[in-house]
């Protein structure tokens, strides 16, 4: 099953909870993307449209590791085997949770624009998102509404693994999802518009739903099919060198094998382009020692990437001939002084630029990013060696992801003493049971949900 964007998704999920009409429900959306599949829901049901906010609470030092959840109006959800697990002193945990919780009153203020929030005491809350994938966060939502004091809740999602459906039927009273295709990737897979939802349509929707639930109206009325009247924009944090630019726009080259000019165009590397029409962002991939733009791993996650809606560009990083030498593999300062090239380049497609970086790819990455004109949307590395990135790690400014197999403890230790030296936005994100090249069922699917999340919230 297959859908146009998230407002088709919301009108087609609205009618299968048609059946909660009656309880008078609250419909919630988890931010950015569920908002509008939980807008059409509300509006479908005659039902006040809130955010329920959920922030994760990570241990000190492995921020990796949850051991709860916080929402607002004081919710909690701690896990105390994961705590005493930990030995971590009380005062390091009461630090994250006020952290967190100040994170949540801002993005309160934001979205709700100084309106209260929905009290759900009592109340059947359908919780809503625009699919799912491990099931953590819609696991997390539906405990806090739990917490808030609903009297029901009901999950609700346009798509989902069979397997995150199972883990979900344990937390929420009703689980209704469209479709569970056993071949799950990715969310963005099965929408033919994915593209990002910005924080101003979220808060426009919100204002939205709050107008028409104080004037009492039909909730079909005077407004457009679909949510057609809201804009639906692609991304923010159009790259200034580009954005509006129409001679840079008029340049973009055509998709398929591209030869790129670098070292004052004595060398040409090869690469693929692929840019969906209205992509956001365009991510450049470096790939790492012993691979190529060929390599069926980082192909396999430019893919799901496109089926999303985002460009991508798979290039390699030195010749044939210079891959004999292996010291050159090793080379950060050339791979890095050649992406910066290669993203020169690539900005004539005229969006933002990302890079995902695997191995010796991503200290390129890294090191490329931490360039002072760089301007880098954010970067995603895949068992990375960011060590290698050395002394540019604290100058790097785009949000940084950092993705590593759990059985791959060498470099796990090398990302995480990585990660204390990156003074930008940084996750440390684990995938249970993978090992370095992330071959275990299931691992590079994981790889291309989380990357996509995080190019999606950052470009």
């Amino acid at each position: 099953m297959w859908f146009t964007d998230r407002a088709e998704a919301g009108q087609r999920l609205a009618a299968q909870l048609d059946h909660l009409r009656s309880e008078d429900p609250v419909v919630v959306g988890l931010p950015r993307g569920g908002v509008p599949v939980a807008y059409e829901v509300a509006r479908a049901l005659g039902a006040p449209l809130d955010v329920i906010l959920v922030r994760k609470l990570g241990i000190p030092f492995h921020r990796e590791v949850g051991f709860g959840a916080i929402g607002e109006g004081g919710a909690r959800v701690i896990h105390d085997d994961i705590i005493r697990m930990s030995r971590v002193n009380e005062a390091d945990l009461a630090e994250v949770e006020r952290a967190e919780e100040d994170e949540l009153a801002r993005q309160a203020e934001r979205f709700r624009g100084g309106r209260p929030r929905i009290a759900l005491r009592d109340r059947t809350v359908i919780v809503v998102d625009d699919g799912i994938a491990t099931g953590a966060t819609a696991q997390a939502a539906c405990r806090v509404a739990r917490a808030q004091g609903a009297g029901r809740v009901v999950m609700a999602v346009p798509v989902s693994p069979p397997s995150a459906v199972g883990i979900l039927r344990a937390e929420a009273d009703e689980v209704v999802c469209l479709t569970t295709p056993s071949d799950f990737f990715a969310v963005g897979e099965w929408y033919r518009d994915f593209s990002q939802t910005p924080d101003e349509q979220v808060i426009d929707l919100l204002a939205q739903a709050a107008d028409r639930t104080e004037a009492g109206t039909d909730p079909s009325a005077g407004d457009c099919p679909g949510g057609g009247c809201v804009p639906q924009e692609g991304g923010t944090g159009q790259d200034p060198g580009h954005a509006g630019n129409p001679a840079a726009a008029g340049s973009r080259p055509p998709d398929g094998p591209v030869e790129i000019p670098v070292e004052g165009g004595t060398i040409r590397l090869s690469g693929d382009l692929l840019v969906p029409e209205n992509a956001p962002a365009i991510v450049v991939f470096a790939h790492g020692s012993g691979s190529s733009r060929h390599s069926p791993r980082n192909r396999s996650v430019a893919e799901a990437l496109n089926r999303a809606g985002l460009g991508t560009l798979l290039f390699d990083l030195l010749t044939v001939e210079e891959e004999i030498d292996r010291a050159n593999v090793f080379d950060i300062d050339t791979l890095a002084r050649r992406l910066s090239e290669v993203t020169r380049w690539a900005r004539r497609v005229g969006v933002p630029v990302c890079y995902f970086g695997a191995s010796t790819g991503a200290a390129a990455a890294l090191s490329a990013a931490a360039e002072p004109d760089a301007r880098i949307a954010a970067v995603v590395s895949r068992g990375g060696r960011p060590d290698l990135a050395g002394d540019r790690l604290p100058l790097v400014t785009a949000p940084t992801l950092l993705i590593v197999g759990g059985r791959d403890e060498t470099v796990l230790d090398l990302n995480r003493q990585a990660r204390e030296r990156l003074r930008c936005e940084t996750r440390l994100e684990v995938v249970p049971g993978a090992g370095h090249l992330f071959e275990e069922p299931g691992g590079l699917r994981a790889v291309a949900d989380l990357a996509l999340e995080w190019f999606r919230a950052h470009s």
